[in-house]
């Protein structure tokens, strides 16, 4: 048997993120893996919001809102893990989620990080730079980045 390695797996809910963790199932998860989903939170409704909204009682709602389907996704992360079977764990970590995952992938002492793509276009690329470009090249340790075949590039 061999040893237990520590897998980081960045996971946002989205369609890439949940093939990222197939791909990892069909194809490398070892019987004694230990997986670590890490999860960055983001407050999509407060960003879209008109700036003009100043009515506590408002915003109180929407991040009251954005908070439960925050934990309903990391319930359905932390019940993937079960469902396959797998030892492990689900982070939610606040902050730029490149960084996140790389710090917490360094202190779980991680051998492996796997993420997926959304597969932004060159321009909203270089305006918002890419999670999985910046894990990619502040790691220390592998990353594998899974993309989808049937991923199409908008130009």
């Amino acid at each position: 048997m061999t040893s237990p390695r520590n897998v980081v797996l960045a996971m946002d809910g989205s369609d890439h993120s949940t093939y990222a963790f197939d791909w990892y199932m069909k194809n490398i998860h070892k019987t004694n893996d230990h997986v670590i989903i890490v999860h960055c939170p983001e407050y999509h409704a407060i960003m879209q919001a008109p700036m003009v909204l100043a009515d506590v009682t408002a915003v109180t709602e929407i991040i009251a809102e954005e908070e439960t389907k925050i934990k309903v996704l990391l319930n359905d992360l932390g019940e993937k893990l079960r469902n396959a079977g797998i030892g492990g764990k689900v982070k939610s970590v606040s902050g730029r989620p490149g960084e996140v995952v790389v710090r917490v992938a360094e202190e779980e002492g991680a051998s492996l990080i796997i993420t997926g793509t959304r597969g932004n276009g060159t321009i909203r690329r270089t305006l918002m730079g890419s999670v999985s470009d910046y894990i990619i090249h502040h790691s220390h340790i592998p990353v594998l980045v899974c993309r989808r075949k049937d991923h199409s590039h908008e130009h």
